[in-house]
């Protein structure tokens, strides 16, 4: 059965709306080029998403031929404005965007965990609102948010969880009242990081992969088939508590020690390096993220070749265990490019220390430095592989990426030494990756939710009006 007018309408909105968001502001001619709608009807489209407060003439293009410019169209990116908040144990990070994406304000704040529930969350939502103000919103149109812990299919509601602080529930809820015209919504952070590795990072070229998380704690997220698999009680990726071989004890129901969590989590990477002999670069705090990053500029600096280019990195540190706060996002909040195959926070991150090409006559590592570096990168891969090699027998994913702020600061070295364990233990072919976006993937996931949340309400056929300003 044919479509009917309303309806062909309704599609042809949508595609041509789609299209202004991944290419970016297009002539009339080219929304014609790339749909391949007739003139006519791009024309009549052109004027139905511009009386619908939709899309506005940005620009003229310069044509090769005679007559006036064309004009140039563009998602009215002010139409609405989306946050996003990375919420962790040791505090929260939040962005504020408008319709496309493009960042206008970001900030964070630590929370120690001496900080009552209370003074907690106030703290989480007064950035909230202080960063709107900054980026000149009146309102939050969508608010998407990524936290640890289990997610209730039925409620969307983040369940309680042994461990975690008890304002990260409260967080959400709160939100809500404060904001009763947004849409907030939480996902569990690995999960939004995935999807962002999948539209932005290491899994862009993959409809099916897995994404290990290696950070403060453990965890891993499922895309089976381009869609994120959650699973009946929300808790697929729950790696963590997988029992594994070399652990004094089994993981029980409300306490994941003993199983992975108790070999791949921040404080058992500390642990590791310890024991063979590793400490944080100088100047950093002894933590997971410093020791990997020693131990691979020990690794990188022996080859005598230049290291690899560093990964965007959304400041790790801001809510992290050193509490200290940096840019999360864009520097200055500059725009990225509006397409969705462009990063959502270009620009690099300072490069890791000791990846620098090594000169001629610049002394390699002693041969002691050399040997524990790679004696803990090998035992730190021993212990991923069994986590890893669990996830191909079972999901046989293809792919898996080493996500978190560990996994990007193990880059390469790391990876390509799980990638070898795995090819040795499962017959099943497994690429392993290190992640492109660090620990910066869970704001750009939540962003990325938000945006798509908010222009599938304000693109469908008689999407709400625009809203008077309210202020804060």
């Amino acid at each position: 059965m044919p479509a009917s007018p309303s309806t062909a309408r309704a599609i042809n909105d949508r595609l041509a709306l789609r299209l202004l968001q991944q290419e970016g502001p297009l002539t009339a001619g080219q929304l014609k080029q790339l749909t391949g709608l007739s003139r006519p009807t791009v024309a009549d489209l052109v004027e139905r998403l511009g009386a619908a407060g939709l899309i506005a003439v940005v620009g003229e293009a310069g044509e090769q031929r005679r007559g006036p410019n064309a004009k140039v169209y563009g998602i009215v990116a002010d139409r609405a404005h989306l946050a996003a908040l990375d919420v962790r144990t040791e505090g929260v990070a939040v962005a504020v965007t408008d319709l496309v994406g493009r960042v206008l304000a970001e900030a964070s704040v630590p929370i120690g965990g001496d900080t009552g529930t209370g003074p907690a969350v106030e703290q989480a939502v007064t950035l909230v609102e202080r960063v709107a103000k900054e980026a000149g919103a009146d309102r939050l149109h969508t608010v998407g948010i990524g936290a640890p812990g289990l997610i209730d299919p039925s409620s969307g509601e983040l369940r309680d969880s042994t461990g975690l602080p008890e304002w990260h529930r409260r967080l959400v809820a709160t939100l809500q009242e404060r904001l009763p015209e947004a849409r907030v919504s939480v996902e569990n952070e690995t999960n939004l990081a995935a999807l962002a590795e999948q539209r932005y990072g290491a899994a862009r070229d993959r409809d099916t992969f897995v994404l290990l998380w290696l950070g403060q704690g453990t965890g891993a997220a499922v895309v089976l088939d381009g869609a994120l698999r959650r699973g009946a009680s929300g808790g697929t990726g729950e790696i963590g508590f997988l029992p594994v071989p070399g652990t004094t004890a089994l993981p029980t129901s409300t306490d994941c020690e003993g199983g992975f969590h108790s070999l791949a989590s921040a404080a058992a990477v500390v642990s590791l390096a310890a024991e063979c002999d590793i400490a944080a670069t100088p100047g950093e705090l002894t933590s997971a993220v410093g020791v990997v990053r020693a131990a691979v500029a020990v690794t990188r600096a022996s080859d005598g070749g230049p290291g690899e280019e560093p990964a965007a990195d959304d400041a790790e540190g801001a809510v992290r265990a050193s509490g200290t706060g940096s840019s999360m996002l864009t520097p200055g909040g500059e725009a990225p490019t509006p397409g969705d195959s462009a990063p959502l926070l270009p620009g690099g991150a300072a490069p890791v220390p000791g990846a620098e090409s090594r000169s001629p006559g610049a002394e390699a590592p002693p041969p002691p430095a050399l040997a524990a570096a790679a004696r803990f990168l090998d035992a730190l891969a021993d212990r991923l592989a069994v986590g890893v090699a669990s996830v191909v027998a079972i999901l046989d994913p293809g792919c898996v990426v080493l996500g978190g702020e560990v996994g990007q600061a193990g880059g390469e070295e790391l990876a390509s030494r799980v990638r070898d364990r795995i090819a040795r233990m499962t017959p099943l072919p497994t690429e392993v990756r290190a992640t492109t976006l660090g620990g910066g993937a869970v704001l750009r996931g939540a962003l990325l939710t938000a945006r798509d949340r908010a222009q599938e309400e304000l693109f469908a056929p008689g999407g709400p009006p625009p809203q008077p300003s309210q202020g804060w």
